[in-house]
């Protein structure tokens, strides 16, 4: 017997000869496959019973607004799947992107405490974060409270690098685009699990998750978790503040999830799906003696309606809505701040087979609002877009153009545009090239919080990125080399005043590698940057702060049916803290090991030991980071 397959659907299949997919994830695959429209003439793959299992490589849809093999993008483009998430129970999103090639990140304190994370030299506020299609970040502060999201409520993070998602998603998306998916997208049984969970520094962690699925098209997933610890002492020795911070400042958070799905018909689908951290931190109290009593207390989340009309094999058009909140209040004995911050989001997003090439286009409204006594008379405002993209996969050439216009309400209106192609040399070599104009609107606080400017200037990069990879049935790696410019770069300078500095340069290189070798797992990252002030008067030459010019990432894990180990050794080298570099953090080792083991058909158990070796080492100054700790959790599911 034969079967024809498209060239498209030959480059989702790379044959192996063990395979340890679940059936979720074969359904998963299966209903993938039947939504990627081809690009490129069918050809004939024979198929056999005897034939081996076929491993298919992890499938991203936010790098080109569509289902695509990671193989078939251009710009860099990595998965973080439910298998690799299941290493981080009872942790946050943050936990999980801050071990990724090419990210950094400065926390000042424990679990819950104010944290930033940089990407290929860019802040956070320069990098968009979605949930399930809607943004999310403080409309305030710009930055996306990843270390508030618990990891155990998410399926599956993809993170796109680099500018070419501002001509995709628009203003934030600079430095990429991190989009984080809930749990229920890809449900086939009918299942109910428990997780229960303890750790150090008195850590404890509960919830249960039920799913539900019908032969009627109708599938839901329900979660709920509860997160609690005493924390650690974040305050360092030489903190002026450390005589009267001395204790724990601890965190507990309460967590939900929901998707739901119903199959209409064979074109139409329709659903809902959101996520929501509602938590509790203690935080130094500044001067004030005694047991700390300041408190923030922040609830965020992102949730949305869809239609989605597949009104031919090859195109379909999806219309959402969704509303995502970033509310903080701190609660002292001298003050209360308050910071309630909504986006308001429509999406009308299409897609359309042109022979061999697709279509992506849409058009999106949103609104940004924040309430809080900083920004009496500026308190909202809205951005209205259209956008198209064209995808090409004939042959040895991948290729892919975006173009996007964003009108903002309080300034002018902006064109980002992005054109990338690659070229396959051999079926294992790829080499490609990459341009993409960026840009950032400032945040409120950056333009009426203390320190802000309302006169300041959107940054605006150009940003180049090229690469050479090598993919086998065992190895996937990865030499990316890039190049930004950005004018107009916001910084707090010393006296912490929010300018524009002229111009920024960042220039790196990311070297990644994973094997897969019969049951043994492997790989390692590399990345070097320069993220330099390129213009400014005072200085010019200077690195810019919590960039590292050098991090490096070893693992080694062995991989069963059953039992899946790993080891990890993580190198940060030394960077400045501020832009005059004249405070520096020290470069730190951390050694971590997770596993997990299926203890019968119904029980699993997840574990993690992180710090291994009690690295002492701090990311922001004058705050401590935690020592050797761990978390170890039990899950029983019934089916």
């Amino acid at each position: 017997m034969t079967t024809s397959y498209s060239t498209l659907y030959k480059s989702l299949i790379q044959v192996s000869k063990k395979s340890h997919l679940n059936k979720g994830t074969w359904a998963l695959m299966a209903s993938t496959l039947a939504c990627v429209p081809a690009v490129a003439a069918e050809t004939e793959l024979a198929t056999q019973d005897n034939m081996p299992v076929a491993y298919f490589p992890k499938i991203t849809v936010t790098a080109t607004r569509t289902p695509t093999a990671v193989n078939n993008t251009i710009a860099q483009t990595r998965v973080i799947d439910s298998e690799d998430l299941k290493r981080y129970q009872g942790q946050t999103a943050l936990d999980v992107i801050k071990n990724q090639p090419g990210f950094n990140f400065t926390q000042s304190g424990g679990m819950g405490t104010v944290s930033n994370f940089y990407l290929r030299g860019y802040d956070s506020k320069q990098v968009l974060v979605l949930i399930d299609g809607v943004r999310f970040s403080s409309v305030s502060s710009g930055q996306p409270s990843l270390h508030l999201l618990p990891a155990d409520q998410i399926e599956r993070i993809e993170v796109l690098y680099g500018a070419s998602g501002s001509s995709m998603y628009g203003a934030d998306a600079m430095g990429g685009v991190i989009q984080i998916f809930t749990k229920g997208g890809n449900i086939n049984e009918n299942q109910f699990s428990v997780t229960v969970g303890a750790g150090s520094h008195d850590q404890y962690l509960y919830g249960a998750t039920a799913q539900f699925f019908n032969e009627n098209g109708t599938s839901l997933n329900l979660a709920a978790s509860h997160n609690e610890t005493n924390g650690i002492n974040a305050t360092h020795p030489n903190h002026p503040h450390n005589i009267h911070n001395k204790d724990k400042d601890g965190f507990e958070s309460n967590n939900y999830s929901l998707f739901l799905s119903h199959q209409i018909n064979n074109d139409i689908k329709i659903g809902i799906s959101g996520l929501y951290s509602d938590s509790t931190t203690e935080l130094d109290s500044g001067s004030t003696t005694g047991k700390d009593t300041t408190l923030a207390e922040q609830k965020n989340g992102a949730a949305q309606a869809f239609i989605d009309w597949g009104y031919s094999p090859d195109s379909s058009l999806k219309l959402s809505y969704g509303q995502s909140i970033d509310e903080s209040q701190t609660k002292a004995i001298s003050y209360t701040s308050d910071y309630d911050t909504k986006q308001q989001q429509v999406s009308l997003v299409g897609q359309h087979a042109l022979g061999a090439d697709t279509v992506i286009y849409g058009a999106e409204y949103l609104k940004q609002e924040v309430d809080s006594s900083s920004y009496p008379d500026a308190d909202k405002r809205d951005v209205t877009s259209g956008f198209l993209a064209y995808l090409l996969s004939r042959g040895n050439i991948d290729a892919q153009a975006n173009i996007r216009y964003d009108d903002y309400s309080k300034y002018d209106s902006e064109t980002t545009y992005n054109i990338g192609a690659a070229y396959h040399f051999t079926p294992e070599v790829r080499a490609g090239l990459n341009f993409a104009k960026g840009y950032r609107v400032p945040t409120f606080n950056d333009l009426y919080d203390w320190g802000g400017d309302p006169n300041l200037k959107p940054e605006k990069s150009d940003n180049y990125e090229a690469f050479v990879e090598y993919t086998t049935n065992n190895q996937v790696a990865r030499l990316t080399g890039y190049r930004n410019t950005v004018d107009d770069l916001i910084i707090s300078d010393e006296e912490y005043q929010r300018k524009n500095f002229a111009k920024a340069k960042i220039e790196g290189v990311t070297l990644t590698s994973d094997w897969s070798i019969d049951d043994y797992l492997f790989g390692l990252a590399y990345d070097y940057q320069k993220a330099k002030d390129d213009g400014g008067l005072v200085n010019h030459g200077n690195y810019l702060p919590n960039r590292p010019e050098h991090k490096g990432t070893v693992y080694l894990g062995y991989q069963l049916s059953n039992l899946d180990i790993r080891a990890e050794y993580q190198y940060i080298d030394d960077y400045f803290s501020n832009i005059e570099n004249t405070s520096k953090v020290k470069s730190y080792n951390l050694v971590n090991i997770s596993g997990n083991y299926k203890l019968s058909p119904n029980l699993s158990m997840s574990s993690r030991i992180n710090n291994l070796f009690n690295q002492n080492y701090i990311t922001e100054p004058g705050y401590k980071t935690d020592g050797i700790n761990f978390l170890t959790s039990l899950t029983y599911t019934w089916k």
